[in-house]
């Protein structure tokens, strides 16, 4: 996997789902690409602060009694026809429900991919994809109706708790999170009752 993201706009009418296996297909590494705004995304390898501090805050959602706290799934979000919007791989989340029959068999329609209403929590923490994350992601989770999306900028030494997500139109690039709490990195990071306030201490030193 490259060391910086690669992003490739999505030209055809195919469904975005089968460009990405055929992405992952032709690399010679295992990786799993995004579909963010029309563009296939392959994220930069990340490092071992990045993974080491996502798991970290992974852990404090579970040991805090949400149990449904999680790394590694693929969740699909559609435009009101059905069409694919946005296929996303969150750093670490919260889900709303366990996997249900339905959603295994959405997950098993979409060839991988779970409907994005399970989650109620993502998080992102920058790599040299910053932009990435503080921009088409920032708005996909808004798009999305994701009603909090946690952000650890590395690039800025900030961390976010956008909440409280518009889509004014039918356009997903519009939408956005009105409301931002926002911290240094190594200072707490308040979230929304009866989520915990976050120890973003394992960031400091990046």
């Amino acid at each position: 996997m490259s060391a910086e993201p690669i992003m490739e706009k999505i030209m055809t009418e195919q469904d975005p789902i089968d460009l990405l296996i055929a992405i992952e297909e032709a690399s010679v590494a295992p990786i799993r690409p995004e579909y963010i705004e029309g563009m296939a995304i392959v994220p930069p390898t990340p490092n071992d602060n990045h993974n080491d501090g996502a798991f970290k805050l992974a852990v404090q959602f579970f040991n805090a009694g949400f149990e449904l706290a999680g790394m590694g799934n693929g969740y699909r979000a559609a435009h009101k026809d059905g069409k694919t919007m946005a296929l996303f791989i969150p750093d670490f989340y919260v889900r709303r429900r366990k996997a249900t029959e339905l959603d295994e068999s959405y997950r098993k329609a979409h060839k991988g991919w779970y409907p994005a209403d399970m989650i109620t929590l993502v998080g992102e923490v920058t790599s040299t994809n910053h932009e990435t994350d503080t921009g088409p992601k920032f708005r996909a989770y808004a798009a999305a109706g994701v009603p909090i999306y946690v952000l650890i900028d590395r690039h800025t030494k900030t961390a976010h708790c956008y909440t409280d997500p518009v889509l004014p139109g039918d356009d997903p690039t519009e939408a956005y999170f009105k409301t931002d709490e926002k911290v240094s990195l190594g200072d707490p990071l308040p979230l929304p009752a009866p989520y915990p306030t976050l120890d973003t201490a394992a960031f400091l030193g990046d």
